[in-house]
């Protein structure tokens, strides 16, 4: 069986300063799925490759047979790493708190311990007739959430 340890070193010796590894995963019978991200732009298939090809010449299939998939992470799959909050701060994102809450606004900032969300409510002011639009910042520890996604919307 592969070593996932040893593994996740070669891919992150072979990603380059703009791409950032998401998540490794090695099955009972050898199978690897890998997911990256770009900090700045989109997976392109020539990451992808490139990144096969360097753990195909670090991992001989003769040896180990194993299965390599190299993908980019899903437009709407969760978050799972921190560098895609930092990536998708100013967009909109779509937030299941473990007690069940959904919440949806645009994702302000994001530290190590929590992250932040600019949420828009509909909030009646004392003395006045019809409701306000007023936008509250809620920050959420990582621990506090089942996930946290891109939300995409059509106008």
């Amino acid at each position: 069986m592969i070593d996932k340890q040893a593994l996740s070193e070669v891919i992150s010796a072979n990603l380059g300063d703009d791409l950032f590894l998401i998540d490794v995963t090695v099955s009972r019978d050898n199978v690897i799925v890998v997911e990256i991200d770009a900090y700045e732009r989109s997976v392109t298939i020539d990451d992808c490759v490139a990144l096969t090809r360097a753990v195909e010449a670090e991992f001989d299939r003769d040896v180990e047979d194993y299965e390599l998939e190299v993908g980019s992470a899903g437009l709407t799959a969760p978050f799972k790493v921190k560098a895609q909050y930092d990536k998708n701060i100013g967009n909109p994102v779509e937030v299941l708190t473990a007690d069940g809450r959904k919440l949806k606004g645009d994702l302000v900032a994001a530290t190590d311990d929590d992250f932040t969300v600019a949420i828009e409510k509909m909030v009646k002011p004392e003395g006045a007739k019809r409701k306000v639009r007023v936008v509250e910042n809620e920050t959420l520890k990582y621990n506090e959430i089942k996930y946290t996604k891109y939300l995409i919307q059509f106008k």
